[in-house]
Parts: structure tokens; sequence; C-alpha cells
């Protein structure tokens, strides 16, 4: 099992998770106040952008492929290297739905 460091940049919050946990229980456990609803990768709710590193989500289904290697499902994501991710950050795919669109669903 190997652990690495997560930065959450902007907040100063900084985690450490092995590569079989995912970041979202990390947080939990530490008291680090990331946002999360289903916790089964469909709600998008945890998403955060992966500025530096690598995760592994296979069971990521809210994202479309393209997505998955730029953002993070905190409920889904092991790291997979040291990271730095952005909390609150949505594909623009998303980013448009939020701003008053149609709600966005796994076949869009």
């Amino acid at each position: 099992m190997t652990e690495y460091t997560i930065e959450f940049v902007g907040t100063g919050e900084s985690i450490t998770c092995t590569d079989k946990e995912t970041i979202l229980s990390r947080c939990l456990e530490e008291g680090i106040a990331q946002e999360f609803s289903c916790r089964v990768g469909m709600c998008l709710a945890c998403t955060a952008e992966i500025l530096e590193g690598e995760v592994t989500q296979p069971a990521a289904r809210g994202f479309t492929e393209e997505e998955a290697e730029n953002y993070a499902l905190t409920c889904m994501a092991r790291p997979q290297s040291d990271l730095k991710l952005e909390r609150g950050k949505y594909p623009p795919s998303i980013e448009g739905d939020l701003a008053g669109g149609e709600p966005a669903t796994a076949d869009d």
C-alpha cells in the first residue's frame, strides 16, 4: 500500500491517502469539509479539478473519459501519485448546467 499527499489548493488543507482509499473517505476521517451526496459516482457533488497528479476512478460513471482525466469524483477516486486538487470545480459541460440549464446526466 502506497501513501500519497493530497493538497487542496486555496484552502491550506492537505491529507495523506493510500492507493486503497477514496479521497472522500479520507477527507471525512480527517474532518475536511468535502461536499458529497450519493457516494457512488453519479451526482458529481464531490467533484474536484486535478491540477497535478493522477487518480484511478474506474466507477466514476458521471464523467466522460476525457473529463475523468482532468477531474476527480472524490467518492470514487483513489490517488496514484501526490495530488493537487481544487474542490468545487466542474467540467465545462457541467458548469453550464449549474448556471441554470438542464441537469447533467450520465448520457450527456
